[in-house]
C-alpha cells in the first residue's frame, strides 16, 4: 500500500516546539508578530509611531499620535489572563495537533493547571477556531449529508426525537480527481427546507455544485441558488454508495475522534464549538507545522472572549 504523504509529514515535534516557544520572550514575540505582521497598529486610531513601556516581564505600547496605551494581550483572546504566555502556547500546540481532539481533564494533566482554568483555555481556543472557520465557504464539487450529534438520553426519546441530538449538515468539498479538500460541519435547528436553505447560502459558494442523497430537505440548497445533484439512496448502505464516499468517512472520523475524547459534553450548548473544532484541524492536515500559528492569528483576531460569554452558548455558537 502507498504511503499517504499527508499522513505521514512530519509535522512539528515536541522538543521542537519547546525549543523555538519554551521562554516567555520567545512567546511574546511570536505573539507580537502574530498580532501585528507588519509592524504596530494603534487600535485606536491606526496609528504606526510608538514607544515601548516596559511593567514587569510584558509590554506596554504607547500611540504616539493619541496617547493611547494597549498591552500585546489587550483586545485578544488572552485579554486578562494571569497565565504565562508558555502556558497558552503549549495548549495551542496540543489542541492544534489533536487529530482526535483533547478534553479539558487531558488538557489539565497536560498544563498542570485547575479544571476550570483548562475549560477556558478549551473553549477559547475552540472559539478561535470556530470564529475563523466561518469565514470560508466550500466551493467546486461537494458531498453532503444529514448527520446527528450526541445520543438518547436515559427513559428520553429514541431516534430522530432525542432532546440529545443535535442535527448538523456534513458537507466535503471534493478536487477533480475525487479527493477531499476541505470540509464544513454546521449545526442547524432542524432537517427543514428553510434550515438547509440557510445552510445553503453561509456554507456553500454561489458556484458551488451538491451531491446529496434523496432526503427532501436539501431542496433548500436549490432554493439557495446552488447547484444540487441528488442520488437516492433507497436504504443502500454507505459502501454500496461510493459517490459519498468521503463525506461518510470524515463522519465516523468525528465521531470516533469525540467518542474517544470526550466522554460527555453539553451537546445542545457548544455542539458548534467542537464541530469546528474537527474541521479546523482537517482543513490544515496538509501543514501540520504551520497549525499552531494558524491557531495562534486565529487568537489574536478575533478579541477577548470571556468565560461568561463562552457559556452563553446561545449567543456564542
Amino acid at each position: 500500500m502507498a504511503m499517504n504523504r499527508v499522513q505521514f509529514q512530519k509535522g512539528l515535534s515536541l522538543p521542537e516546539f519547546i525549543q523555538r516557544f519554551g521562554t516567555e520572550e520567545q512567546c511574546a514575540v511570536a505573539l507580537e508578530l502574530a498580532r501585528w505582521p507588519e509592524g504596530f497598529h494603534c487600535p485606536q486610531c491606526d496609528g504606526t509611531q510608538h514607544s515601548v513601556l516596559k511593567s514587569g516581564s510584558r509590554k506596554t505600547f504607547q500611540c504616539s499620535h493619541c496617547r493611547h496605551q494597549t498591552s500585546l494581550i489587550a483586545g485578544t483572546i488572552f485579554q486578562g489572563t494571569r497565565l504565562a504566555l508558555t502556558t497558552w502556547f503549549l495548549a495551542i500546540y496540543l489542541i492544534s495537533q489533536a487529530k482526535t481532539g483533547l478534553s479539558a481533564l487531558a488538557l489539565k494533566r497536560h498544563l498542570g493547571v485547575s479544571y476550570p482554568t483548562a475549560w477556558r483555555i478549551q473553549h477559547k481556543l475552540m472559539q478561535s477556531m470556530l470564529e475563523r472557520e466561518a469565514l470560508y465557504t466550500l466551493q467546486g464539487s461537494a458531498q453532503a449529508d444529514d448527520a446527528y450529534l450526541g445520543g438518547e438520553n436515559p427513559g428520553g426519546k429514541a431516534g430522530r426525537g432525542s432532546e440529545n441530538k443535535i442535527p448538523f449538515v456534513a458537507a466535503v468539498s471534493v478536487d477533480d480527481e475525487g479527493h477531499p479538500i476541505y470540509a464544513k460541519f454546521i449545526a442547524i435547528t432542524g432537517f427543514t427546507s428553510e434550515a438547509i436553505q440557510d445552510w445553503a447560502r453561509d456554507s456553500l459558494d454561489p458556484g458551488c455544485r451538491v451531491l446529496t442523497d434523496g432526503l427532501g430537505c436539501f431542496n433548500g440548497i436549490s432554493d439557495a441558488g446552488r447547484q444540487h445533484d441528488v442520488i437516492v439512496a433507497g436504504g443502500r448502505k454507505p459502501r454500496d454508495l461510493p459517490q459519498f464516499g468521503w463525506v461518510n468517512t470524515v463522519l465516523g472520523n468525528l465521531k470516533t475522534g469525540l467518542s474517544g475524547a470526550y466522554h460527555a459534553f453539553k451537546f445542545r450548548k457548544y455542539a458548534q464549538r467542537y464541530l469546528s473544532t474537527v474541521t479546523y484541524r482537517f482543513n490544515r492536515r496538509f501543514n501540520l507545522t504551520t497549525l499552531p500559528m494558524s491557531l495562534l492569528r486565529a487568537a489574536v483576531n478575533i478579541g477577548p472572549r470571556p468565560e461568561r460569554w463562552l457559556r452563553a452558548a446561545e449567543a456564542s455558537c
